[in-house]
C-alpha cells in the first residue's frame, strides 16, 4: 500500500530488514490460542473460538489469558501465566509456519545476501525452539528476545541492539510488525516501518493509525515493498 519514504537514508537502497515473529513472519496462533484453550478446557469453561484467540496472539501470553480468563489478575494471574508457559513450551512449533509466501521472501534476502533477523517479545527459550525448528535461526542475522535485554518494544533499544549486531545503521534497515507497539519501535529507533495487516490485528484495531511508512494488506505485497526498498528486481 502506497505511503511514505520508508526512511531518510541517503545511501540508497536499504541493507538490513527486521521481522517481528508471531503474526509477522510466523504464523503460530493454531499453536498459541490451543494452549489458551486446553486451559479453559481444563477448569470447565467454554474456550474462546479460534478466530478471537487468533486476534490477541501478538499479545502473548498475557493478552490471551486477558481475554480468556477476564478479570483474573495478581497472583492468580502470574500462576496462569507460568503454567501457561509450561505447556506451551513442548508444542511450540507443532503447527506453527512461516505465513505463505515468505520463504520465498527470505529465500531472495539470502541469494541477494541481505541481512535479515527477529525482533521480538517472546521469551528467548520459546524464541530459539522455535527458530530452530523452522531451520531459521542459522539463516537470522540476529534473534532479539523479549528477555534478552531489560527493556522490550515498545521500547526502541531491541531494534537498535539488533542493528548493532548486524553492522547496520537504523536509517538503513525495515522493521515489519503487525501491532502498534512493533511500529512505536521502529519508528523510535528511526527505521524504516511496514504494517503486516495480515497479521494477527484485533477487531477495531486499524493499521492505518499506527503510523508506519508503508501497510501490506498481505505477504505478496509485503514482499514487493520489501524488495523494492533493497533494490531487487520485483518484476
Amino acid at each position: 500500500m502506497p505511503g511514505r519514504p520508508l526512511s531518510n537514508s541517503t545511501s540508497g537502497a536499504h541493507r538490513a530488514i527486521f521481522f517481528d515473529l508471531d503474526g509477522t513472519l510466523v504464523d503460530t496462533a493454531l499453536d498459541m490460542v490451543g494452549v489458551l484453550q486446553s486451559l479453559q478446557q481444563d477448569r470447565g469453561m467454554q474456550p474462546v473460538t479460534y478466530e478471537l484467540g487468533r486476534s490477541q496472539v501478538s499479545n502473548g501470553a498475557i493478552g490471551l489469558l486477558r481475554l480468556g480468563f477476564p478479570g483474573v489478575d495478581g497472583a492468580e494471574q502470574e500462576a496462569l501465566r507460568l503454567e501457561y508457559l509450561e505447556r506451551y513450551a513442548p508444542r511450540v512449533c507443532e503447527r506453527s509456519t512461516l505465513f505463505g509466501g515468505l520463504e520465498a521472501l527470505l529465500q531472495q534476502l539470502d541469494d541477494a545476501s541481505v541481512p535479515w533477523g527477529i525482533v521480538t517479545n517472546k521469551p528467548a527459550h520459546l524464541t530459539n525452539a522455535l527458530v530452530e525448528k523452522l531451520d531459521l535461526a542459522h539463516r537470522s542475522a540476529c534473534t532479539i528476545s523479549g528477555d534478552t535485554l531489560e527493556v522490550r518494544k515498545p521500547h526502541p533499544e531491541p531494534l537498535l541492539h539488533a542493528c548493532r549486531i548486524t553492522g547496520v545503521r537504523p536509517d538503513e534497515s525495515i522493521y515489519i510488525g503487525d501491532s502498534p507497539r512493533d511500529i512505536e519501535a521502529g519508528l523510535a529507533a528511526g527505521m524504516g516501518t511496514i504494517a503486516a495487516a495480515y497479521g494477527y490485528v484485533a477487531s477495531g484495531d486499524d493499521p492505518e493509525s499506527w503510523g508506519a511508512h508503508q501497510i501490506a494488506a498481505n505477504v505478496e505485497e509485503l514482499a514487493q515493498i520489501v524488495l523494492k526498498a533493497v533494490n531487487l528486481d520485483v518484476s
